[in-house]
């Protein structure tokens, strides 16, 4: 089946923003998009309007689209946010996670631990964690647990580069911990590892306030 033209610009600038080629508060000129990808105005807008239900993107009548930049605060109350509700999507997913989708957990875990280069750790990172979220059934918390991730991609990925590979265990053992309680289908341990594991990058990230463009000041 032929994937519509909008979905595949927009699988385009999801990538370009997600892995950093596209940092935020730069503009997306829809003109040199629409060309670049042999793509006419149309789908391109089309684009532009999922990737701003999704958080990627965002519109200003005078300046067009771009990639949001958040300011210190903003990061820091969105990681509040999802030391709130991504426990509460993980509650509800374990009883729906298949033994298949634990080991899948096990295998990008071992990914994870063996990889040492950011951009590889971020998605895995990704990969893991929404994994676990998959057996939500209740589509408005899911999709305001992939907004909060879409919004914070860069500064965690920013973060990571200062840090470097010294943190690296705890983020593995954080996992594990994770992991285990998931296998057990036991939500009280999970949320609470989760919860932790969320709030100690939040933590860290207001220790480095040169991430931010502001310098972590409020928005």
């Amino acid at each position: 089946m032929r994937v519509p033209e909008s979905e595949r610009v927009a699988a385009h600038l999801r990538e370009a923003i997600l892995s950093g080629a596209i940092a935020p508060g730069e503009r997306i000129r829809q003109e040199e998009l629409a060309e670049r990808l042999g793509a006419s105005r149309l789908p391109v807008r089309e684009a532009l309007r999922m990737l701003a239900a999704e958080g990627l993107t965002e519109h200003h009548p005078r300046r067009g689209a771009r990639v949001p930049r958040l300011a210190g605060h903003e990061v820091d109350v969105i990681y509040q946010m999802r030391e709130r509700l991504e426990p509460l999507a993980l509650t509800e997913s374990i009883p729906h996670l298949t033994a298949g989708d634990h080991r899948r957990l096990g295998l990008i875990q071992d990914k994870i631990e063996a990889n040492t280069d950011i951009g590889e750790f971020l998605a895995l990172d990704r990969e893991f964690h929404l994994l676990t979220y998959s057996g939500c059934g209740i589509e408005q918390l899911s999709s305001m647990v992939v907004r909060m991730w879409n919004a914070t991609q860069h500064y965690r990925r920013v973060f990571m580069r200062l840090t470097g590979p010294s943190r690296r265990w705890v983020v593995n053992a954080e996992h594990r911990l994770l992991l285990d309680a998931i296998e057990r289908r036991d939500a009280v341990d999970a949320e609470r590892y989760l919860s932790g594991h969320i709030r100690r990058t939040r933590v860290e990230l207001s220790q480095h306030p040169e991430v931010f463009g502001d310098g972590g000041k409020r928005g």
